[in-house]
């Protein structure tokens, strides 16, 4: 293969992958609703969104809650996650949403699917809002 040929392979690469950190996680206006957490129906309401790069927020059963994030898709890191302080009967299940959050570690994405895993199996499954 020529030189300059395997430049233009490189660049193309290399756009593929920045097109899809946004267009993986459904860019800004995308709301992922949790519907799964480690194999079973999550009851209480949670989402995720990606406001802009390096950030996730969004609503925990009780709280508002955002944090940086520190890696590109498909990896996820969720930096230390701050929330609000509002008390609700909810709050053991937003206990158990945020810490799985805390521990997640990949993310795939299929159309209206988000998939966020840790390689011992956790998982949590987002559906994006209509």
């Amino acid at each position: 293969m020529k030189p300059a040929t395997i430049l233009l392979c490189l660049m193309f690469v290399t756009a593929c992958q920045a097109d899809e950190t946004v267009r993986g996680y459904g860019g800004a206006d995308k709301t992922w609703m949790l519907s799964e957490l480690d194999g079973r129906p999550f009851p209480a309401k949670a989402t995720l969104i990606f406001p802009e790069a390096g950030r996730i927020a969004g609503e925990a059963p009780c709280n508002a809650y955002s944090a940086e994030m520190s890696v590109p898709y498909p990896w996820f890191e969720a930096g230390p996650i701050m929330t609000t302080r509002r008390a609700c009967p909810d709050l053991a299940a937003e206990t158990r949403f945020l810490e799985a959050l805390a521990a997640m570690t990949l993310s795939e994405v299929l159309e209206n699917t988000l998939v966020l895993s840790t390689p011992d199996g956790r998982e949590m499954v987002f559906t994006a809002s209509p």
